[in-house]
């Protein structure tokens, strides 16, 4: 067979940590990443086309001889990118539009859950704010508000009281603060628990799972803060009185994966779902329909198998139910993010120290750019420093030792991740 050119699309650490691990697989030809940042340029060559210009990148491909497609964020599955390659023939780990709806709304993912006999928080739907306020009226606190949407990780709210609810829905309905994402709403119960990221590459019925990981939303220590894409993660995560990964996917993803076969949709990529593992078991939050990010960095690393051959097998329906071989050890992801995030933060400021870092250290780039010799910070989450370790402290400690020496003006990093792991293990 001759070498595969492939394309990862998307421009944050999540597609850095494809890339690098991509660039590791057999029968590799040429790898591109579009657009990238400035630390995909190291592994892969850049394409200046932006994630969400669907049609330009279906073009770019075929003209491209891309034989695999990688698509890391959803917002062009969403848009249809899967559905457009895959018309031209060239096989893409992600799912059309139609099966990008488990993400895109959160309303049609309760519907598929509830086909599927796959337990989640009760819930109701609104896209009048007067229904949604009459409905939390008679409602136990706290209640979860979620846009409808994709609204890039933010679009969650943990009302504590009726003054909560009602900001929250009056945001969302009224003023639109979330824009088309948030023109309706869900309204669910609030479950007590541990979160946990269970991450599978599914090829229409077949569902072979990755390593389970622990994602760190909130922007504080302590789960302070709003909600974030993510402040950093752990993996592998373990709960506890909990099954293992296998067994989690035989009840909450295959069944889900089965529903859209039947439905005249099968799914080919990697689903994603959060879970909060409740004292009566666990329940699914929300399905995502992609690589988590920041699960990716800290996943990724620890998988002995070749990605290329996995993501084509999986575009193509070819994939083999088998177990995954990982390592055995323990990484630690720490986001580096700017001042301010996930509000307004500033942008193009230096960044110091990157040469500082330890050689067996991971950095993936997210909002970066090149300008000459120096990066600079062009987004919200700007690195992830990715420790690795045999145990979770040894992976958190390697992790923030080196982030110490990370530089740039206002950086702010939580300083907890990976605190549950460590205090299980009785570091």
């Amino acid at each position: 067979m001759s070498a595969l050119n492939v394309l990862v699309v998307g421009g944050g650490a999540r597609e850095h940590a494809l890339a690098w691990k991509l660039r590791q697989g057999s029968g590799l030809g040429r790898l591109f990443c579009a657009p990238g940042n400035a630390g995909t340029t190291a592994v892969a060559e850049a394409v200046p086309i932006a994630a969400n210009q669907v049609d330009a990148l279906a073009d770019w491909s075929a003209a491209n001889d891309i034989g695999l497609v990688v698509v890391g964020p959803e917002e062009p599955l969403a848009l249809g990118l899967a559905d457009r390659l895959r018309a031209r023939g060239i096989p893409v780990l992600g799912p059309g539009a139609a099966g990008a709806r488990i993400e895109s709304s959160k309303s049609w993912a309760k519907e598929i859950m509830r086909a599927a006999g796959v337990p989640t928080a009760a819930h109701a739907t609104f896209s009048s704010a007067a229904e949604a306020l009459e409905y939390v009226r008679h409602q136990c606190f706290p209640l979860v508000i979620k846009a409808d949407g994709l609204a890039a990780g933010k679009g969650v709210v943990i009302a504590r009281s009726a003054e909560e609810a009602r900001r929250a829905i009056v945001a969302a309905l009224e003023e639109r603060v979330f824009g088309a994402a948030g023109q309706t709403i869900v309204i669910e119960e609030y479950l007590e628990g541990e979160e946990m990221s269970l991450l599978a590459f599914v090829s229409d019925r077949v569902v072979v799972p990755l390593l389970p990981a622990r994602d760190h939303k909130a922007v504080g220590d302590g789960d302070t803060g709003p909600n974030t894409g993510g402040m950093g993660a752990i993996a592998p995560a373990r709960a506890a009185g909990h099954d293992d990964a296998q067994t989690l996917c035989r009840a909450l993803i295959e069944p889900v994966a089965a529903v859209l076969a039947d439905r005249g949709l099968p799914y080919r990529g990697v689903l994603y779902a959060g879970l909060m593992l409740t004292p009566h078991g666990p329940r699914v939050l929300e399905f995502n329909c992609r690589f988590g990010d920041p699960e990716a960095q800290v996943i990724l690393p620890l998988l002995e198998e070749d990605l290329v051959e996995l993501a084509l097998t999986t575009a193509t329906g070819e994939l083999a139910a088998r177990p995954l071989r990982f390592a055995q050890a323990v990484c630690c992801g720490v986001v580096l993010a700017s001042r301010g995030y996930p509000g307004p933060y500033p942008t193009g400021l230096p960044i110091h120290g990157l040469d500082l870092v330890d050689p067996d250290i991971l950095v993936f780039h997210a909002g970066t750019r090149a300008d000459g010799t120096t990066i600079r910070t062009a987004g919200g989450r700007v690195l992830t420093v990715v420790g690795r370790g045999s145990t979770p402290r040894e992976a958190r400690d390697r992790a923030y030792a080196n982030a110490a020496r990370i530089i740039f003006e206002g950086v702010y990093y939580r300083r907890d991740i990976g605190w549950r792991e460590i205090q299980r293990a009785g570091e």
